[in-house]
């Protein structure tokens, strides 16, 4: 064996730890980076040579464009990711209430409770609810609630 053998205690522990610093540091470079290329895209205020001319900028000298667009753009940055984050939450609540919501045509309880309704205040007769909820009934009826009620009385 002629070959030099590095051993762990070749490498001192004040060394892993620079190195482990030093690697994520760099991880932590390339998390801004994608930032700053992010959030120039969502910018809605800029012009489009604007972006283009940050970009080169970012790009070309990279440690100097990601300073200086941090110092002149960082305040805005972080106030674009939060209305982001809010338009994103909204159109999700809004998803999950159309989603809630019966979206089609209504279940026949519904219908029955509305033509219910319809025949306690007056508005139909006995023999024209008979009829409806039949139709209710029967999977064919009008889902609307002014529909069933002519369907009924053969308006």
């Amino acid at each position: 064996m002629s070959g030099q053998m590095n051993l762990a205690y070749d490498y001192p522990l004040l060394s892993v730890f620079s190195s482990m610093l030093l690697f994520f540091l760099w991880i932590m470079w390339f998390v801004l980076l994608f930032r700053v290329v992010v959030d120039l895209f969502r910018d809605d205020n800029l012009s489009g040579w604007a972006k283009a001319g940050w970009m080169l900028f970012v790009l070309f000298l990279p440690f100097l464009g990601v300073f200086v667009y941090v110092i002149a753009r960082g305040r805005n940055m972080g106030r674009r990711e939060v209305a982001q984050a809010r338009a994103q939450q909204e159109a999700f609540t809004k998803y999950v209430r159309e989603a809630a919501q019966d979206g089609g045509r209504p279940s026949s309880v519904d219908e029955l409770a509305r033509l219910s309704e319809i025949r306690g205040r007056g508005d139909i007769t006995d023999e024209e609810f008979r009829r409806a909820k039949e139709l209710v009934l029967s999977g064919s009826g009008p889902s609307g609630q002014t529909d069933a009620a002519s369907a009924a009385s053969g308006r």
